[in-house]
C-alpha cells in the first residue's frame, strides 16, 4: 500500500514526459503559474513589458521569419533548378565551373579555401549594389553642397514709356531729376541683363555730386519692355532716341556701353550722332566679322574663349534655332546657376573673387530674374544673332576723317562758287574705353582693334582687372570714371543760368 501511496499521480507522470508548461488542472479549470526558471531577457515578476520591448520583439520575430522564408526559397531553387538534370545547369554549369577555376586564385587572398568564388563574389557584388542604392537615395542634406536657388519672378515695378510704334519700353532712373541734370547718361544693358544693371553698385550720392542723371532701359523683349517684331541695330538706336525725348533729355546725352551692350552704343554713335555728347565703353564687344580686323586679331580673341562660348558663337552664326535648347537648359531652366556657366565664359582671378561675394550674387540673381521675366527665348536669340551678324555699319564709319570735294569739273565749279571746304566726317565727340587686361570675356585684342581703327578714342588699360572687377561694385572706380568723363564735380543744376551753361557745354 505504501508503494501505491508513494507512487506519483497521473498528472506528475504526464509532466515528467513533457516540459512543464506551468498549467495545472484544478476542479474543472486551468491554473496558471510561472515557470520556476528565468529566461534571459524576461522581465522580472511584477514588471510590465514596455511598448519598445514589444516592438523589438515583433521585429526580431519578423526578421527570423523572413530568414527562414529565404532559406526555404533557396532550398526550393536548389532542389528544382540547380539539379544536375535541370536545363540551367546543363547550359551554364560548364562555363560557370571554368570561371570558378579561373577565379580560384582569389581564395588565396580574400576568401576561405572552401568557398566557391562565383557564389561568394556574387553575394559581395549584391551587397555592394544594395549599399550603393541606399547611399544614392539618402535624403540627408549635405551642407557642403550648395542648394540650387530657384528663379523668382517679381511683380512689375518699372516705369514705362510709349514708343511711336505702340510698343512700351521700361526704364529705370538713378541720380538727379531731369530738370537738375547737368549730364545725362543713357545705358543699354548687355546679354542676360536688364535695366536694373546700369552701373552696378554705383551710389546715388556720387551721381548727385557730379549732377548726373543715369537712365537704363530694357531692350525689346527683356524685362518689362515689349518685343520688337523685326529689330536690328538701327531700330535699337531709334528706340534710344525716342526714350531720351520722352523722359525729358532735351540736350545731348552720353551713352554707356558695357560688354555686348556696347553694340547698341556703337549703333547710337552711327545712326544718331547729333544727339550724342560722348561715349563711355567698358570692355566693348566688337563683331569678329569687321572687315578691317586682321586674322591675327581674330585669332587672339578666339583663343581666349572657352569651348562652350565658341560653340555658342558658331550656333548663332549658322544654326540659331539650336540655341533654344541650350538656353532652356541654362538660364531659362527656372533655376539659378553660376555666371560663367550661364554666359559660357571663363573668369580671371579678380572676377572669380568678385562673383563669389554675397552682394554680387544677390545682384546677379535679381538682374537675371528681371531679364528673363517674360520667359521668351526669342529676344535672347535675336541678341546673340545681332552680335555675330552684319551690323549694317563698320567701326571704320565712325573714324574721323576729312571729306573733300570730289575730282571733276562739276565738283570743282561747285567748290569755286560756294567756297566749300573739306569737312570732317565720322563721330567727332569723345570716346572713352576702359579695358581690363585680364578680361577673358572680351579680350584686350578687341580693344586693340578699336584703338587701331578709332585713333582718337581714349583707351584706359586696367592692369590686373577682369571683365567685372572694375565696373561692378567699386566706389573708387566709379568716381574715377565720372571724373574722366565730366571733370571735377559741380553738383546738380540750381537755376536757369546753370541750365544754359549745361546746354552750351553738351552742345
Amino acid at each position: 500500500m505504501s508503494e501505491v501511496n508513494g507512487s506519483r499521480s497521473w498528472r506528475e507522470e504526464l509532466a515528467s514526459l513533457v516540459d512543464d508548461t506551468g498549467y495545472r488542472y484544478n476542479t474543472g479549470s486551468f491554473e496558471t503559474r510561472r515557470s520556476e526558471f528565468t529566461v534571459a531577457g524576461d522581465s522580472p515578476e511584477g514588471e510590465t513589458e514596455s511598448v519598445r520591448d514589444q516592438v523589438q520583439g515583433f521585429l526580431k520575430a519578423w526578421g527570423e521569419m523572413v530568414v527562414e522564408l529565404g532559406r526555404g526559397c533557396r532550398d526550393i531553387v536548389q532542389q528544382s533548378l540547380v539539379t544536375e538534370d535541370s536545363f540551367i545547369v546543363k547550359k551554364l554549369g560548364g562555363p560557370c565551373s571554368k570561371v570558378g577555376k579561373r577565379l580560384s586564385f582569389l581564395n588565396d587572398y580574400f576568401l576561405p579555401e572552401d568557398r566557391d568564388p562565383i557564389h561568394s563574389w556574387t553575394v559581395i557584388l549584391l551587397v555592394f549594389l544594395i549599399a550603393f542604392a541606399v547611399l544614392s537615395v539618402n535624403t540627408k542634406h549635405d551642407s557642403s553642397i550648395p542648394r540650387i536657388k530657384k528663379v523668382c519672378i517679381h511683380p512689375p515695378s518699372a516705369s514705362r514709356v510709349l514708343l511711336p510704334d505702340g510698343r512700351h519700353m521700361a526704364y529705370h532712373e538713378l541720380g538727379v531729376p531731369a530738370d537738375r541734370a547737368r549730364f545725362s547718361l543713357i545705358a543699354p544693358h548687355s546679354f542676360l541683363s536688364s535695366r536694373l544693371a546700369g552701373i552696378p553698385g554705383i551710389k546715388a550720392p556720387l551721381l548727385e555730386e557730379f549732377g548726373v542723371r543715369l537712365v537704363a532701359y530694357d531692350l525689346p523683349g527683356f524685362g518689362e519692355s515689349d518685343p520688337h517684331p523685326i529689330r536690328n541695330l538701327n531700330s535699337s538706336a531709334l528706340d534710344m532716341l525716342y526714350l531720351a525725348n520722352t523722359v525729358g533729355v532735351n540736350n545731348k546725352f552720353w551713352v554707356l556701353g558695357y560688354s555686348s551692350g556696347a553694340m547698341h552704343a556703337w549703333a547710337a554713335l552711327r545712326y544718331i550722332p547729333d544727339r550724342i555728347a560722348g561715349a563711355a565703353m567698358f570692355a566693348p564687344m566688337v563683331n569678329l566679322d569687321e572687315r578691317r580686323m586682321t586674322k591675327e586679331e581674330r585669332q587672339k580673341t578666339w583663343e581666349k574663349w572657352v569651348t562652350r562660348r565658341k560653340l555658342m558663337y558658331f550656333l548663332a552664326r549658322r544654326f540659331p534655332r539650336l540655341l533654344t535648347y541650350f538656353y532652356r537648359q541654362s538660364f531659362l531652366s527656372g533655376k539659378h546657376g553660376p555666371i560663367d556657366k550661364w554666359l559660357a565664359v571663363s573668369l580671371g582671378e579678380k572676377d572669380k573673387a568678385l562673383v563669389e561675394e554675397p552682394h554680387f550674387e544677390e545682384f546677379w540673381h535679381r538682374d537675371v530674374e528681371e531679364s528673363i521675366r517674360q520667359g521668351n527665348v526669342k529676344p535672347f536669340i535675336e541678341e546673340a544673332v545681332l552680335q555675330v551678324s552684319n551690323w549694317g555699319f563698320s567701326l571704320a564709319d565712325l573714324q574721323v576723317q576729312k571729306k573733300c570735294p570730289r575730282k571733276g569739273i562739276l565738283p570743282w565749279l561747285k567748290y569755286m562758287y560756294s567756297q566749300a571746304e573739306c569737312e570732317l566726317t565720322g563721330f567727332l565727340r569723345p570716346i572713352h574705353i576702359w579695358q581690363g587686361m585680364d578680361d577673358e570675356v572680351v579680350p584686350p585684342p578687341m580693344t586693340d582693334y578699336v584703338s587701331r581703327i578709332l585713333a582718337g578714342a581714349n583707351v584706359h588699360k586696367l592692369p590686373n582687372e577682369g571683365h567685372f572687377s572694375y565696373f561692378f561694385f567699386c566706389d573708387e572706380c566709379h568716381r574715377q570714371i565720372l571724373t574722366t568723363l565730366f571733370g571735377s564735380p559741380q553738383g546738380p543744376l540750381n537755376n536757369t543760368l546753370d541750365a544754359t551753361d549745361s546746354a552750351t557745354a553738351t552742345g
